[in-house]
């Protein structure tokens, strides 16, 4: 991932509240839900799953290949003990070669295209290009979900000041922005977004949204957030997270996770800042102290969380972070602030080749025992 990727996935989890309706404490009952849900005992979680990159990386042997694609799902579906994964990025091909894969394995298939800093045209064309790709999948069988994208406010022109989701999250966080304009803007391109998906694809639709964004889920199958919030009572994930259920739909946290240095839980969608990108070479900054524990410890806490209050999936932000490779030397260790469950290691410390490979952290065996241990019939 791109350093301003990192920065606006990772801001998003704070922006979003800026936008919504603030920090929600009541509890609300659970209503029946629409997609696969109905009418059944609580059982935990129907999807378990991870997010799976479909991206150019920062060098030519970091971004999405097809042979590698193959071999990391293979290990989601064998390893993880997955049920479910996430397709997101740009390129309609390797979006459709990714669900396709994950497909084939038996595995439930969520495509999320994220066209980003380009005209609102642009972006919903590609957008119906990839609904038609899932649309293709479901009708061959594949269990599939379309989300019609992620986080609007950060990614699409126009909604916030800024020439690119970086910008936009500096005047947010300086106040240069009119939130209430700002939201009749957002309002506008989910309903544009929504409508497109449901032209071209007939199968259960949602939105990535950030936590404690204002959205419209009548327009949606399912309510679907990216979530990053840390308690040390878990009591409190509950309490932030039930009022999203008063839609009567079934509630996704289609982004989860943490970072792999003590403290990454508390500093939540910010946990990127542990390096500072500011100097010649990037480092880790002075005191960051690795921890994989303490990434497998949290997913962990939140997964079980999910479980208990019986949502209807959840998708650990993510699989591998091919651009921040796991080093020796703790400050160009920038697997540090990577959120993945595998640790990339390079042949080279500069230029990665076509050789690099991962290795799976202390969080890839603690989600894969969570997976197993939760395993029920896939549901439809």
């Amino acid at each position: 991932m791109t350093r301003g990727s990192f920065v606006a996935g990772a801001a998003a989890a704070g922006v979003g509240a800026l936008v919504g309706a603030g920090r929600a404490v009541a509890a609300v009952p659970v209503v029946g839900e629409r997609v696969g849900r109905a009418g059944r005992a609580a059982r935990g979680l129907t999807y378990r799953g991870v997010m799976y990159e479909c991206q150019d990386g920062e060098t030519p042997h970091t971004g999405w290949d097809r042979t590698r694609m193959r071999s990391d799902l293979r290990a989601v579906a064998c390893d993880l003990h997955a049920n479910s994964v996430v397709a997101f990025g740009t390129g309609v091909e390797r979006l459709a070669a990714t669900a396709s894969e994950a497909a084939g394995r038996g595995l439930h298939v969520w495509l999320q295209p994220r066209l980003a800093d380009l005209p609102e045209r642009q972006i919903l064309d590609h957008l119906a290009e990839t609904g038609r790709e899932a649309e293709r999948l479901r009708a061959q069988g594949a269990r599939v979900y379309l989300s019609v994208g992620c986080e609007f406010i950060l990614f699409v022109p126009g909604i916030v000041p800024g020439d690119n989701a970086v910008e936009r999250v500096q005047n947010m966080l300086a106040g240069n922005w009119d939130p209430e304009r700002a939201q009749r803007k957002l309002d506008r391109f989910v309903a544009l977004a929504a409508e497109t998906g449901r032209r071209v694809f007939r199968g259960p639709l949602t939105y990535g949204a950030a936590f404690g964004d204002k959205v419209d889920w009548d327009l949606f199958d399912l309510v679907s957030v990216n979530y990053y919030s840390y308690f040390a009572d878990p009591r409190g994930y509950v309490e932030e997270l039930s009022p999203y259920r008063k839609w009567g739909k079934p509630v996704a946290i289609t982004e989860c996770g943490t970072c792999t240095f003590e403290g990454a839980p508390e500093a939540g969608g910010m946990g990127w800042d542990a390096v500072d990108y500011d100097k010649p070479r990037p480092e880790v900054r002075p005191g960051v102290r690795r921890s994989e524990h303490v990434q497998a410890r949290y997913l962990t806490e939140v997964l079980d969380v999910f479980e208990r209050m019986d949502l209807h999936a959840a998708m650990v932000y993510q699989f591998v972070t091919p651009d921040a490779p796991h080093r020796g030397e703790r400050r160009y260790d920038y697997d540090i602030a990577s959120y993945g469950l595998v640790k990339p290691l390079w042949r080279a410390d500069d230029d990665p080749t076509a050789a690099w490979h991962w290795e799976p952290k202390e969080s890839f065996h603690a989600v894969a025992r969570h997976f197993a241990a939760h395993q029920h019939p896939r549901s439809r």
